[in-house]
């Protein structure tokens, strides 16, 4: 009878392991807690790819301008006036931000203001004609913070240099 009680608890445990499936309460509480560790890490990190997607449409519009005005100089005695005489398509406000030409006769310059100064950055670029030489020179920059924080300066623009304005925590673009 020993060895038949012993075959029928044996038959019992292999029958009860295979229906008895699940997880623990501490295995469920330990991926929980990895679960938000990982996202606390990742997240802030995906929440600023946004920013920089925005911000993109003004590092490109500003590296635009700067060619066009260039191409633009080469080809006529100054630059243009108007975003509509450079022949490419920069609008004067999109969702994100608003653009202004300005400049004298010498310098031209773009600037990308944000609508939204508490999360983007501002943008500047401008392009300089060399007095020793006649040659353009192109400067991008970009705020070193959020544009509440710093607001966007127009670059120096002189006969000498086309550079930004460091002291007005103007940086160039990256």
């Amino acid at each position: 009878m020993k060895t038949k009680f012993q075959v029928r608890l044996l038959q019992y445990i292999l029958i009860r392991d295979k229906t008895a499936q699940g997880f623990t309460l501490l295995e469920l509480l330990v991926v929980i807690v990895i679960i938000g560790i990982l996202s606390a890490i990742a997240l802030p990190s995906f929440l600023n790819q946004a920013n920089k997607a925005k911000e993109s449409e003004a590092k490109t519009y500003v590296s635009s301008f700067n060619k066009a005005q260039t191409l633009y100089r080469l080809e006529n005695t100054g630059f243009a006036t108007t975003l509509n005489q450079l022949s490419i398509t920069i609008p004067t406000s999109t969702d994100f931000y608003n653009y202004t030409i300005g400049g004298s006769g010498t310098t031209t310059n773009l600037t990308a203001s944000t609508k939204d100064p508490n999360s983007l950055k501002g943008f500047s670029g401008g392009v300089t004609i060399l007095s020793a030489t006649g040659q353009t020179q192109s400067v991008a920059c970009q705020t070193e913070q959020v544009q509440q924080v710093h607001p966007v300066v127009v670059p120096i623009l002189d006969s000498t240099q086309a550079k930004c304005d460091d002291t007005k925590n103007m940086t160039a673009m990256k």
